[in-house]
């Protein structure tokens, strides 16, 4: 049930009462005898408000449907469908707050537009910056009578919520899936030759391949140089660590870089279990937070998505001391570990250098993280004052720094990955290849 409409002024109104009173100034000053036309005007305008509200009709039905799903960074919708009995309108409004993860700030407004048969819709997009549970919490409706003078108003609980996904628009794309066609990574399974450690055959030396695969004892044999073929290994395990601390927390490119990373993981995570590994998430910030099972088939896929939509974000230094010491200890068998983090700070910095390279020891870890396009800006940028000299200097400085964390990483055998956070999921999905082809995992 609708609530009872309130009848208001619209800005034309106080503007037309704006305009009355110099009238009625001037009345007064010209004409004291009759001061009484300077109350009588206001009353008149107060009356066209009225009249014109009255002739706005009442509402009947008011609908706002949305969507129960979207992924975030993606266009998601909101449909508001009003009715009315009688009058004429020039003009119907709204307003809708709902959670900032859904809409900038809280809320949105918006014009319906006139439909036929008399209905007014309104299409509202927006698109959501974080992943959870967002609540539409209430809408009002304004509608405005044929002189535009006098309006009525409606506020009403709206109580549905959209619950915001990682996205999975790079799964779904015209080039990942006919990557996916492919025999290798098909619905087929089949033997794949390569560069792994499980001998499958000797094949004539070709230019071209490693010379370290040359068979001598066969080749001496049979008079000719034969090189051996390994098969690719299968059923690896693949941990992607998310440190969903401060630093990921914060925006690149309108979105969380953790939501970036999620979803270059995810990607990845996608093809893997396609190829035949296997494939779990952690995530952690101040402690551990997530650790799911390992899912090792296709179908398990929507497990991982519905896990990755529940990790927070957290304002807070993450504890890489922590968080992976209990991932290695949870692992019984060689991984691919593929940490998502991001530091500005090097000193805090060598503690998860200290952290992943323990890790590294035992598995092979993959670091990702984001280039950092503000500070490459500013150090590239041509300055045109001392100001900016001196910033350039500074953020030219922070990125050396930053080169060197990542360079001690390489040092202690870490592949790294810095790339700008549109391409992180191409270059993820390259490494993971590679390292699989030479079957350094298992």
């Amino acid at each position: 049930m609708l609530p009872r409409a309130a009848l208001i002024p619209t800005g034309r109104a106080a503007l037309l009462l704006a305009a009355a009173a110099p009238l009625a100034l001037l009345v007064a000053v010209l004409a004291p005898a009759q001061w009484a036309a300077a109350p009588l005007i206001g009353t008149m305008v107060l009356m066209l408000v009225l009249v014109d509200a009255l002739l706005a009709g009442r509402i009947t039905n008011a609908d706002l449907a949305a969507g129960s799903d979207v992924e975030v960074g993606e266009d998601g919708w909101l449909q508001l469908d009003a009715q009315f009995a009688g009058g004429a309108r020039s003009r119907v409004d709204c307003a809708i707050s709902a959670d900032p993860r859904l809409l900038p700030g809280g809320r949105t407004e918006h014009t319906l537009t006139k439909q036929d048969g008399g209905s007014w819709r309104a299409a509202i997009a927006y698109r959501p910056t974080r992943r959870g549970t967002g609540a539409i919490e209430q809408m009002w409706l304004r509608w405005t009578g044929p002189l535009g003078l006098g309006a009525r108003q409606i506020r009403r609980d709206v109580d549905q919520s959209v619950r915001v996904w990682p996205n999975l628009s790079a799964v779904r794309s015209p080039a990942m899936q006919a990557f996916l066609k492919d025999a290798q990574y098909g619905l087929i399974a089949r033997r794949i030759r390569g560069e792994g450690t499980m001998f499958e055959a000797l094949a004539e030396f070709q230019p071209g391949m490693d010379k370290r695969r040359i068979d001598w004892k066969s080749s001496a044999r049979h008079g000719h140089l034969y090189a051996k073929e390994y098969e690719s290994e299968r059923n690896n395990q693949i941990v992607f660590a998310f440190d969903c601390g401060a630093a990921m927390s914060e925006p690149v490119g309108g979105l969380p870089r953790i939501d970036r990373a999620v979803s270059a993981a995810l990607s990845t995570a996608y093809v893997a279990l396609k190829g035949g590994d296997k494939a779990a998430l952690f995530g952690f910030a101040a402690r551990p937070e997530l650790f799911t099972p390992f899912a090792s088939d296709a179908r398990d896929f929507p497990r991982l998505h519905r896990a990755a939509a529940g990790l927070d974000y957290h304002a807070q230094e993450p504890n890489f001391t922590l968080a992976l010491a209990t991932l290695a200890g949870r692992l019984q068998r060689r991984s691919l570990v593929v940490v998502f983090s991001d530091f500005t700070d090097p000193t805090s910095a060598e503690l998860m250098v200290e952290s992943i390279a323990r890790l590294a020891g035992r598995h092979v870890v993959l670091f990702v993280t984001m280039t950092d396009e503000e500070l490459t800006g500013m150090a590239t940028a041509a300055p045109d004052d001392i100001q900016h000299m001196a910033m350039a200097v500074s953020a030219d400085g922070l990125l050396r720094q930053r080169a060197l964390v990542l360079g001690k990483l390489r040092q202690h055998g870490v592949d790294v990955i810095e790339a700008p956070w549109d391409r992180i999921g191409t270059r993820l999905l390259d490494t993971y290849l590679a390292i699989k082809r030479k079957g350094a995992i298992g």
